[in-house]
């Protein structure tokens, strides 16, 4: 099976508040189709807006890709009433600037870093990816085939367990 991913660029905000405990705060602002540099590193983050009350910026080179063992978070994910990218990002080390760090489209993986206490945020899929990745559940995803439950002894009826008769 090939294995298909979708280059991507990461767009953080920071934002103003106009609150006197936390006078701003990083947030998800979107994220964009990038090309992937073929000596693999990843480019620098570059500013697209520096103004009063509001920085973005824009950080390339991330690939969300398409794991098989996740065919189950893809299909949660397209037939949901809005499919979404999800991102997980952290704060640097001196804790002045949001670094997004991982993308994907699966909800399964970001229920997990949620469960992991990482802050992950959405935004709305593009269509193109939306359309490449229906037709690869459609392709690989099988739901997994319901069993029979045996039921236990003591959930039948009193005659169903002494069809012997009580001696």
């Amino acid at each position: 099976m090939e294995k298909k991913s979708f280059a991507l660029s990461v767009v953080m905000e920071r934002v103003a508040t106009g609150n006197r405990w936390q006078s701003e705060r990083w947030q998800l602002a979107g994220v964009l189709p990038d090309s992937l540099p073929d000596d693999g590193s990843l480019p620098p983050a570059r500013t697209l807006v520096d103004r009063e009350g509001l920085l973005q910026k824009l950080y390339g080179g991330f690939a969300a890709a398409i794991f098989p063992d996740e065919a189950e978070g893809y299909f949660l994910n397209v037939t949901a009433p809005e499919p979404r990218l999800f991102v997980m990002w952290r704060m640097n080390e001196d804790e002045t600037e949001a670094l997004p760090h991982t993308v994907t489209l699966s909800y399964n993986e970001a229920a997990r870093w949620m469960d992991a206490q990482e802050k992950v945020e959405s935004v709305a899929m593009p269509d193109e990816i939306f359309t490449e990745l229906v037709a690869w559940v459609e392709a690989n995803y099988r739901p997994p085939e319901k069993k029979q439950r045996i039921r236990p002894k003591s959930f039948e009826s009193k005659e169903g367990r002494y069809k012997g008769g009580l001696s």
